[in-house]
């Protein structure tokens, strides 16, 4: 134990997958040895996905999931770790967002990946890829978490989901009015449900409103709170109790101050007509 590498969850990806496993085995008492004998590797295999040495593999990733029977959590994350279209921090942050009971998203310019139709998501990754921002590997692999973090959020019970949508959001055209009736159709059957509230923040609350960059919270079953938030070039997943609550302050005055959910589908059926 004298030679026991500290582990920081929040230097990488890989470093919080580290974390994890290293957690997982702790907590059964075994060895990296006694692990590895278990999924069909070596000690020194195991100390270095720990270490963040190595990244871990899907099937080292699934071989995990079976010893410590975590369903398939692992594998999840492991396959997050190699979406390297995503901004460092953001497959952390969906791996806790699939264990949360409360979600708390904010979005600019876009609607949020959890509710997405298939083809405004499909129209997106299509325009990124003919940009030369992502290749056509990473986005069949963001398409395909995009799908993974919906079926998880309808999970039973489901958790509790708040949206904000910023006015952009609705007024940014993708994909063609076909795809885009159809995702305002998904919006208003999305604020019919009794898990959820849906709002938007008009362009008219101009310099009232408190948050100016897309930011995710998540309240996961002990209460404790997570927020992940991102501009152009990186993305944050923050755990400290203070700085996450001076977030929450903020998207509550951001929910005070815009449209009510009634209003918010209001102005979604009027802009769906305009496209009719």
């Amino acid at each position: 134990m004298v030679n026991r590498k500290e582990l920081d969850p929040d230097s990488s990806p890989c470093a919080a997958f580290g974390e994890r496993l290293r957690r997982l085995r702790d907590e059964r008492g075994w060895t990296q040895e006694e692990l590895a004998e278990r999924i069909g590797c070596t000690g020194t295999h195991v100390s270095a996905v720990e270490t963040g040495r190595r990244p871990p593999t899907k099937r080292f990733a699934a071989s995990a999931d079976r010893a410590f029977r975590t369903g398939d959590s692992l594998e999840r994350q492991s396959m997050a770790l190699r979406q390297t279209a995503l901004l460092e921090g953001f497959p952390e942050y969906v791996t806790h967002e699939a264990r949360a009971v409360e979600l708390r998203l904010y979005e600019v310019g876009v609607i949020p990946g959890v509710l997405q139709t298939p083809e405004y998501t499909s129209a997106l990754t299509a325009r990124a890829v003919e940009r030369g921002a992502i290749t056509p590997e990473q986005g069949e692999e963001r398409l395909a978490l995009i799908g993974k973090r919906q079926a998880v959020l309808q999970r039973t019970p489901p958790p509790l989901l708040f949206v904000v949508l910023d006015e952009s959001c609705l007024r940014r055209p993708v994909g063609g009015p076909t795809v885009m009736d159809d995702q305002f159709a998904r919006l208003i059957d999305f604020a019919a449900l009794p898990n959820t509230v849906l709002q938007v923040a008009p362009f008219a609350m101009g310099d009232r409103r408190p948050l100016t960059l897309p930011l995710y919270i998540l309240t996961m079953d002990n209460r404790s709170l997570l927020s992940y938030a991102e501009s152009a070039q990186r993305g944050r997943l923050e755990r400290e109790t203070a700085s996450v609550v001076a977030l929450l302050t903020a998207y509550h005055q951001l929910q005070a101050e815009a449209l009510s959910q009634a209003a918010s589908v209001d102005m979604i059926e009027q802009l769906r007509k305009g496209i009719s």
